[in-house]
């Protein structure tokens, strides 16, 4: 289970040609699926619509749904939307460029199953055999109103003895389904049609502004994953120093209760020398980390957290260290391996 979410996280984090492959390979899935599936229509007045309907358009919204849980910009999009303003404004033409980004991926898969089940007829013939007019079909001249309806809704079910070998059952059914292929081919020419307008005709407008808000929205996945990564790294470096601080103080304990005696004479340790304990020389030592260990109190790293969401840093540089100031810059200076342990052991 670890692996298929270690996996999963590293699908949502990676590139866009990588998120274009996971939408095509579910609109591979979803073609077998179709193809696989034993479609039998309940062919009851009552049932038909709703189950002919509910095969044509459920599956493609739980493949919707699906494409957005894959995407890592649809989250972001949402936190860009809700997140306060501060000290970074929000642009709404980014947010509008990652929601169509998402909705061209996520409808992919969606898309391909209606297509499918429209040129293959059969669930809008189970949908829409009882909403076919009489009259277009000579063969219902000699019936009841009831008997044309029992009639009709036995359309789907070409096995059945009161509709088997009928002619007027053919006739029904090949018109739903041509009907049903009409639409099927109008949307995809529809869709081809954008798709092609769309390439050939967006060179003509200025680049300038796809480019930035591509290129922002680029930004705020990289900021996201890189800021989760760090926070891990400081996460891991917070606690190993607790942990040393904590075996430091109580090295230093058991030497005042004369505990701990060394390995020679027996002596207590704590006969020989008072002196405060030796911390490790690694414990606050430099090592590359000065951004991460001048952060050192669980009061900082709170501040920190809410700081990032309620008020992420302008993208400027220069003024970033001016509105924030020595308390959470990466550069601040380190606390000395003098200072008292209280607030280090409050994780």
């Amino acid at each position: 289970m670890d692996k298929f979410r270690m996996l999963f996280q590293h699908l949502q984090s990676s590139s866009e040609s990588v998120m274009n492959g996971i939408c095509l390979l579910l609109a591979a899935v979803t073609v077998k699926m179709y193809s696989s599936l034993d479609f039998n229509c309940p062919c009851l007045e009552r049932y038909n619509a709703l189950y002919g309907l509910g095969l044509l358009l459920t599956p493609p919204l739980a493949l919707f749904l699906c494409g957005l849980l894959v995407s890592r910009q649809s989250v972001l999009m949402v936190e860009e939307w809700r997140r306060p303003a501060g000290h970074r404004r929000k642009d709404l033409g980014i947010i509008r460029y990652m929601c169509s980004s998402v909705l061209q991926r996520a409808l992919a898969a969606p898309l391909v199953w209606i297509l499918l089940a429209l040129l293959d007829g059969k669930c809008f013939v189970c949908a829409f055999s009882n909403s076919v007019d009489p009259e277009k079909f000579l063969d219902f001249a000699n019936m009841t109103s009831r008997q044309v309806q029992l009639f009709l809704a036995k359309v789907p079910c070409k096995e059945d003895e009161l509709v088997k070998n009928s002619p007027a059952r053919k006739a029904v059914s090949r018109y739903l389904r041509c009907l049903s292929q009409a639409i099927g081919w109008s949307i995809t020419l529809l869709v081809i049609v954008v798709a092609f307008l769309a390439r050939c005709l967006r060179p003509c407008f200025d680049q300038t502004v796809f480019l930035q808000r591509r290129y922002w929205s680029n930004y705020m996945d990289l900021e996201q994953k890189l800021f989760d990564e760090t926070c891990c790294e400081h996460a891991r470096d917070f606690a190993h120093r607790c942990v040393l601080h904590f075996f430091a103080s109580m090295q230093s304990e058991l030497r005042a209760l004369g505990l701990r005696r060394d390995t020679a004479g027996g002596i207590p340790e704590s006969q020989e020398s008072s002196g405060p304990p030796e911390l490790p020389e690694d414990l606050d030592s430099g090592s590359g980390k000065a951004h991460l260990r001048a952060i050192s109190s669980r009061e900082q790293v709170d501040q920190l957290l809410s700081t990032w969401y309620s008020s992420k840093p302008p993208l400027d540089l220069a003024a970033s260290s001016r509105l924030w100031g020595p308390g959470l810059n990466h550069r601040a200076p380190i606390a000395t391996p003098g200072t008292k342990l209280c607030h280090q052991l409050d994780v």
